[in-house]
């Protein structure tokens, strides 16, 4: 049994029957990691780095960068390989690691999004008892626990997905390891165990969800009473680009997990698979960024700091 498990493969889905095609789309996706790579770990060493980032906005922003890079490393790299070696295998093994891992950083994400929802209703709604309630052990007690909860639905989701039988095609209807996906395949007839995990995960989400939610109803009732044009716009600034996160993260994550999985998959679920598992990290660096000031001075300070040090090496290397 253990061979027969080690030696078992699955067949994730092709895009195209050209093999140009899968080479050129093996090419864009590597760009897009890389991108998504460069830009979220820039955000950690500018929030690492500069002082004036050392805020909980700035502490869950880098976090959540840490998370964003980590989701996208799960699923793309795989599809890289296979593309541009023209193969569509995954190992068990491999298989595993990919649900847990997604879904571990799927759910800290989530976490981590609710958690700077409310900061954002502290600092907006309760100014004066900000730094009391947002200080430093709060905010690392949070992303704690962001990565506990991530951790049991990574564990119970892929303990309950493997514990089925995959006795028939082992093709799956999509280019990585999913939940919806497995259930798909397999030829057990009972899904207790993985239809209380996601149950529990859907539950999960309907709290995340409804949490964001009021805070945001708060947060847009205190912003509308705002004397200051000026302050208004401030806190829509600061507002506006989590709200796009999340609402980007949820929907695509809902459609993509609570949809029929169908039998012969079409371009627009290779597109909702995109969305939810790509997209998402490679723009919430870009969406956090262009709207953000205090990043944009801060990677100027950065880049000025380089060149400064280049200019000091050669200058260096001249009187030598």
């Amino acid at each position: 049994m253990t061979n027969h498990t080690e030696e078992m493969k699955f067949f994730l889905m092709q895009f195209c029957d050209s093999k140009q095609l899968q080479s050129l789309l093996g090419f864009l996706f590597l760009l897009i990691y890389l991108e998504s790579l460069a830009a979220n770990f820039l955000i950690i060493i500018l929030v690492t780095m500069d002082h004036f980032l050392h805020t909980p906005m700035y502490f869950f922003l880098k976090n959540l960068s840490f998370l964003d890079a980590g989701l996208i490393s799960v699923t793309v790299p795989n599809l890289i390989l296979n593309s541009l070696s023209h193969r569509s295998v995954i190992s068990f093994p491999g298989c595993v690691c990919q649900v847990l891992l997604v879904i571990h950083f799927v759910g800290s994400e989530l976490y981590i999004l609710t958690a700077m929802s409310y900061d954002r209703y502290v600092a907006i709604c309760q100014p004066l008892r900000y730094d009391a309630i947002m200080n430093r052990e709060v905010c690392m007690q949070m992303v704690a626990v962001s990565w506990v909860l991530g951790s049991l639905f990574g564990i119970s989701y892929s303990a309950g997905t493997f514990s089925l039988s995959f006795c028939g095609s082992r093709k799956l209807p999509q280019f990585f390891c999913d939940v919806p996906s497995l259930l798909k395949i397999s030829c057990s007839k009972m899904h207790v165990n993985i239809d209380v995990s996601v149950a529990t995960g859907i539950i999960y989400g309907l709290l995340c969800l409804m949490s964001i939610g009021l805070s945001y109803v708060w947060i847009f009732s205190a912003v509308l009473r705002m004397p200051s044009l000026q302050g208004r716009s401030k806190a829509f600034s600061t507002c506006i680009p989590h709200l796009i996160v999340v609402t980007a993260f949820l929907l695509t994550g809902a459609v993509a997990y609570l949809k029929p999985v169908p039998d012969s998959p079409h371009i627009v679920d290779f597109l909702v698979s995109i969305f939810y598992s790509v997209i998402p990290p490679s723009l919430n660096p870009i969406i956090y960024s262009l709207r953000n000031k205090e990043i944009k001075a801060s990677l100027r300070k950065f880049l000025w700091k380089l060149h400064c040090c280049k200019c000091y090496e050669e200058n260096k290397r001249t009187s030598i």
